[in-house]
C-alpha cells in the first residue's frame, strides 16, 4: 500500500562522503574477500599520496552469517564503545574502520568469539538490525573527527530484505557485483542487477571471480569453473562494465583465513604475490579500484 506521506526520502549516511555496496546474487562466490581487499585498495589508490590518503571503512550487511570478523582478525573483539551521542564506535584493524553484526552478538559459552552465535530473527529485527548499522554508526576519526571519503558496504547474498532496505533508504553512489564463471551462479547475478536498477542504484560494474587458475609448472591459465564468455554475455547484455577478472590464487583464501587481506601483501612477500597468479590478481584488484575511483568522481 502507498503512504501516505508519500515514499521514502533516500538519505546520506552520517559521516561518509560515499557509498559502494558489494553484492552478488549467490552466495559462496567470495564476495567479502572482495570487498575487504576492495577497500583496502581504494584506501592505498596510488593516485593519492600517502598524506593524502582517502579514509575508507567497510559495513557488514550479512545479518545471518558476517564474515568481515573473521576476514579482518577481529573475531575475540570486546563489544565496540559508544559515543557519548550513543553512537556505535567501529573497530579497526590495519588501520581500516569496520562494523558489524559479528561485533554485536554474546559470544558462545566457553568461548571468546560470537562466530557460533547464531541469527534467528524475524525479518522485522532484521530490517531494525540493517538500519541501526547503517545510521547509528559514528565513522568518524576519534582523534581528527575526519569523515569517511569511502564507506564499503558488504551485502548478503540474494535480493532479500537487507538489499531492499538499503536501496530504499540509503544514497549508494555505485555497486559492484560479484560473480564467478558457473552458469548458477551467472542466473542470480541477473537478478541482483535487475533488483538495483529498480530501486536507483547505479551499478560500477561486475567483477569476475576465480575465473582461472594459472598452473606453477606450466604457466598456463586454466578455466576450472568454465569460459568466463558467459560472464561477459551477462554484462553486455544489460550494459554494464566488466570491472575485471580475478584469478584463482591460493594466497587469498589464506589471507582471509588469517585475518590479513591479500591486498596487503607486499609484492616481494614469499607468501603473497609469489602464487602463481598472484601479480596478476594484485593488479587486477589496483584496476578495479582505479574504475571505482573514477565513478565516483563524475
Amino acid at each position: 500500500m502507498p503512504r501516505k506521506g508519500g515514499p521514502v526520502q533516500k538519505r546520506s549516511l552520517p559521516h561518509v562522503k560515499k557509498v559502494i555496496a558489494v553484492a552478488s546474487g549467490k552466495g559462496g562466490v567470495g564476495k567479502s574477500t572482495v570487498a575487504v581487499n576492495l577497500a583496502f585498495s581504494l584506501a592505498m589508490h596510488a593516485e593519492h599520496a600517502p598524506r593524502q590518503r582517502p579514509r575508507v571503512g567497510v559495513l557488514d550487511l550479512d545479518i545471518f552469517g558476517p564474515s568481515i570478523p573473521k576476514l579482518m582478525a577481529l573475531e575475540n573483539v570486546d563489544e565496540p564503545q559508544l559515543t557519548e551521542a550513543g553512537a556505535i564506535v567501529p573497530v579497526v584493524n590495519h588501520g581500516l574502520p569496520c562494523m558489524s553484526m559479528g561485533f554485536l552478538l554474546p559470544k558462545a559459552p566457553g568461548t571468546d568469539s560470537s562466530a557460533d552465535t547464531p541469527v534467528v530473527w524475524r525479518g522485522l529485527m532484521v530490517q531494525k538490525a540493517v538500519q541501526q548499522l547503517l545510521f547509528d554508526v559514528d565513522w568518524r576519526d576519534m582523534e581528527g573527527g575526519s569523515e569517511l571519503d569511502v564507506l564499503v558496504i558488504d551485502m548478503p547474498p540474494g535480493t532479500g530484505d537487507v538489499p531492499l532496505t538499503l536501496g530504499q533508504l540509503v544514497n549508494v553512489d555505485g555497486a559492484v557485483i560479484v560473480s564467478t564463471p558457473q552458469d548458477v551462479a551467472l542466473t542470480d547475478v541477473r537478478k541482483g542487477v535487475s533488483m538495483f536498477q529498480k530501486v536507483s542504484v547505479p551499478i560500477v560494474g561486475l567483477l569476475l571471480n576465480e575465473s582461472h587458475f594459472i598452473c606453477p609448472s606450466c604457466a598456463t591459465p586454466h578455466e576450472l569453473f568454465g569460459s568466463p564468455a558467459a560472464f561477459r554475455a551477462t554484462a553486455a547484455r544489460f550494459g554494464v562494465d566488466v570491472l575485471g577478472e580475478l584469478p584463482l590464487v591460493p594466497g587469498v583464501s589464506r589471507g582471509g583465513d588469517r585475518g590479513v587481506p591479500y591486498a596487503l601483501y607486499s609484492t616481494d612477500s614469499t607468501d603473497g604475490t609469489s602464487d602463481p597468479g598472484g601479480k596478476e590478481w594484485k593488479d587486477t584488484m589496483a584496476s578495479v579500484a582505479n574504475k571505482v575511483w573514477q565513478f565516483l568522481s563524475r
